[in-house]
């Protein structure tokens, strides 16, 4: 694997258009300069040692050390090999309800923005579980399979949107049995599904789906968004409405998330404005059985720097052998009749 370890080092890159550019402003008012003297090809007959070239030459050596300079800053590094190591943890899949509803903003700025919040301080207390992701409405995706990888977990879960399915609904069941098939064959005990949902407007049947999970051994936590007495869903400058034209006004219905939890040996967790019931989830997740199982990671990595420090210092002691003007005694041995030519 290859890695750098400061990529911010590469901001420093911008110099070199920079550098670029004033050379080619010197280069500019020189010759300007020059003219003022009287024809150009009798003034450098007048000047037989200068060497433009071999300035030029010099610059792109300096150019070509600093850009080498500010790769190796970064520190480039290879993975030095692959080592199985032993965790003990949890498997952990989020399931998060992306319908219409989430959108209601009896949680602020909405249900849904609120569940990506919970969900980032959910991954924040995590340490050696690993954790997958899966986006439901009427039908339910893997947004990120099982991995030990939090930032990225994070990064997809900041996606979360209701453009990203194409059929509305809350079909519950559909995700609790994609996320049975999305574990991993660890023992029983050591996996774990949290269903964040407002529960409401179910497209199967979510109580058979919760029972072939126990069955397996999956513990189910529901966390309830929303509130009891609803709100109306508002999409771009507007709010939802059904056919009659009445506006459409979402409640939390905690009596199925309730029951889908308890059918596992999970818990159900209701959010509140002041409090989104982590904590809780968490201390019980901490209670779980934990299961030790084996993944892959890079034992350490390889410093490459070194060897384009080395790079740059030979460019730049080749920069201060050439000089800038033609040196009559060596003339007579033609070293730098490559550069002049």
């Amino acid at each position: 694997m290859f890695r750098f370890a400061s990529p911010e080092w590469f901001y420093l890159l911008i110099l070199i258009p920079l550098l670029i550019g004033i050379y080619l402003w010197a280069v500019r008012s020189y010759r300007q300069r020059l003219a003022r003297f009287g024809d150009p090809a009798t003034v450098r007959g007048l000047m037989p040692e200068a060497s433009p070239k071999r300035i030029r030459h010099k610059f792109v050596l300096c150019i070509a050390a600093l850009a080498l300079l500010v790769v190796a800053a970064a520190r480039p590094q290879f993975g030095a090999k692959l080592k199985e190591v032993s965790r003990e943890g949890i498997e952990l899949m989020l399931a998060v309800d992306v319908s219409n509803s989430m959108l209601a903003q009896d949680f602020k700025p909405n249900r849904l923005e609120r569940t990506k919040y919970a969900i980032g301080r959910l991954l924040e207390n995590l340490k050696q579980d690993r954790v997958g992701l899966i986006a439901f409405a009427g039908d339910a995706y893997v947004q990120l399979p099982i991995t030990a990888d939090y930032v990225t977990a994070r990064n997809f879960t900041n996606q979360l949107s209701p453009d990203m399915v194409s059929k509305q609904g809350t079909a519950i069941g559909a995700a609790i049995d994609l996320a049975v098939s999305s574990f991993s064959s660890l023992s029983e005990g050591s996996r774990v599904l949290i269903i964040v949902s407002d529960g409401e407007n179910h497209e199967d049947d979510p109580f058979s789906a919760a029972q072939r999970a126990a069955e397996k051994g999956i513990a189910i936590y529901t966390i309830g968004i929303g509130t009891p007495e609803g709100a109306p869903i508002h999409i771009g400058n507007d709010f939802l409405k059904d056919s009659d034209g009445n506006m459409v006004v979402t409640k939390l219905d905690e009596a199925a998330l309730e029951k889908i939890a308890l059918l596992t040996g999970g818990a159900y967790i209701r959010s509140t404005s002041q409090s989104l019931g982590l904590q809780e989830i968490i201390d019980k997740i901490n209670e779980t059985e934990k299961t030790r199982f084996k993944t892959s990671v890079f034992e350490e990595y390889n410093e490459q720097y070194q060897y384009l420090i080395a790079a740059a210092l030979l460019l730049l002691l080749l920069e201060t052998l050439i000089i800038s003007r033609k040196n009559r005694i060596l003339a007579r041995f033609n070293i730098f009749k490559s550069i002049d030519s």
